[in-house]
């Protein structure tokens, strides 16, 4: 049962959970949210048909009507979640993992993320403990729902002239490929623009340098004004420069600024995740922005947006937020706004590479993985060591440490999977940055074993 995890089910499918798991999840799953009705998405992986068929299965068994929209993205399913009223939703997906990867992410009432915490980890236990599945006296129905044109209608609403942009676009092999073409038209030179489960052109995991090499090579060669590129199920997406230079996601949670505050003059709260760049915060406040920091993943980032109100946010992962979507991320709304911003900038003359250089204050590690066992211990000693030979300005203790000085900060936080400490710094200045670092392999290694 190592497929539930703190966000949503995804492990290597026969191998981290089978079909057996997958009824079991739709068996129990109306139970657990009070639901009779369950709307049903599904990527495009060679398993997501199997998946699918016993998903249907054990939520029929247990009473309720599945509502199948068929092959969607995972904001689609969001989308139909929260406007037509279902209780429950789940998009069978792996997101941004390999093709041997699939999963199920899992929303109840509003498009409200369903977790570990909030009840996965109920469901793993009642199977775990073998709590029994009996067919109900009536089993339920399988109803085909087209929600395609509706999404599409909502996704136009943000929509820019974009006429004269010159856009890159690579599609991953993955759903944005049921949506883009639709939305922008053949303006874009599109990269891997059919669907294909077996993603054969590169993973569909944007954070990996070498996944965005070919749109990088494409924007270099066309001379873009901008590259997109979205990962499998488009719930993320990323962003390069006219420069050819890929963008730190954190850094466009600022460009979105341009959408929010300059042309609809909606400042308010605006989300960001505990890895997330000081600089998105010092480029947004004199914009009449108030920045809330708070804890990595949908499952934490929706719930907290919704909860505080804001307008948007964003994780360094590619997620970007909105309140007009259901306080829910989607990687097509995302880039409908940033690429209505590179337009709008470009009419005055200014390029998207000039716009980050601007928002861009620090050096930055990116982020380091340490493999240790004794996560907190690590942590805990990190933070000591900093503190004790500095005054630090702000402490952040949830999701690990975020310790901020004058001049730098770090944030520490252990993976909810893995024997793996996650770690991240920025500085001033590069000679900083690197001197922090190294303190910190030192503390980390010779205290604690860690290797990288």
């Amino acid at each position: 049962m190592g497929a539930f995890h703190a966000y949503d089910i995804r492990g290597i499918y026969n191998v981290d959970f089978d079909r057996d798991t997958v009824y079991k999840v739709g068996f129990f799953l109306p139970k657990l949210l009070g639901a009779t009705k369950v709307l049903v998405g599904r990527d495009c992986r060679t398993s997501s048909d199997e998946i699918h068929d016993y998903l249907l299965r054990g939520i029929n068994d247990a009473g309720a009507d599945v509502y199948d929209i068929g092959l969607s993205t995972t904001p689609m399913v969001y989308f139909g979640t929260a406007n037509y009223g279902f209780k429950a939703s789940v998009q069978i997906t792996a997101s941004h993992n390999p093709k041997e990867y699939n999963g199920l992410k899992v929303s109840r009432e509003n498009a409200l993320p369903v977790g570990y915490e909030t009840g996965l980890g109920q469901i793993k236990e009642w199977i775990d403990t073998d709590e029994p599945v009996v067919p109900a006296a009536k089993k339920g129905s399988v109803h085909k729902m087209d929600i395609r044109e509706d999404y599409l209608k909502f996704l136009r609403g943000y929509k820019a002239d974009l006429s004269g942009l010159k856009v890159a676009m690579d599609l991953s092999n993955g759903m944005a490929c049921l949506l883009a073409g639709e939305l922008f038209g053949d303006q874009p030179e599109y990269l891997f623009d059919t669907l294909d489960g077996t993603f054969p052109n590169h993973e569909p995991n944007p954070l990996i340098p070498k996944n965005v090499e070919a749109l990088r090579n494409l924007v270099g060669k066309t001379g873009a004004d901008v590259g997109v590129i979205y990962d499998g199920d488009a719930d993320r997406v990323m962003f390069v420069d006219d420069k050819a230079r890929f963008i730190s996601p954190d850094l466009m949670i600022a460009v979105l600024g341009h959408y929010f505050v300059d042309e609809r003059n909606q400042p308010g709260i605006v989300l960001q995740d505990i890895r997330s760049s000081k600089a998105v915060g010092e480029y947004l406040e004199p914009m009449g922005c108030t920045m809330h920091t708070w804890k990595v993943g949908r499952a934490n980032a929706a719930l907290k947006l919704r909860e505080i109100d804001g307008v948007w946010g964003g994780e360094l992962a590619g997620h970007y937020y909105f309140r007009d979507f259901f306080y829910s991320d989607s990687g097509l709304l995302a880039s409908l706004l940033v690429l209505r911003v590179v337009a709008s900038l470009k009419k005055k003359g200014i390029t998207l590479s000039s716009l980050i250089d601007k928002i861009t204050r620090y050096e930055n590690s990116g982020e380091i993985n340490f493999r240790i066992e004794d996560k907190q211990g690590a942590m805990d000693a990190v933070r000591a060591f900093f503190t004790a030979e500095e005054e630090p300005t702000a402490v952040m203790d949830f999701d690990g440490y975020r310790v901020e000085f004058p001049q730098w900060w770090f944030n520490i936080r252990p993976s909810n999977t893995e024997p793996y400490l996650r770690f991240i710094c920025e500085a001033r200045s590069k000679e900083l940055l690197e001197e922090k670092i190294a303190k910190t392999k030192e503390i980390l290694s010779t205290r604690f074993g860690a290797t990288l």
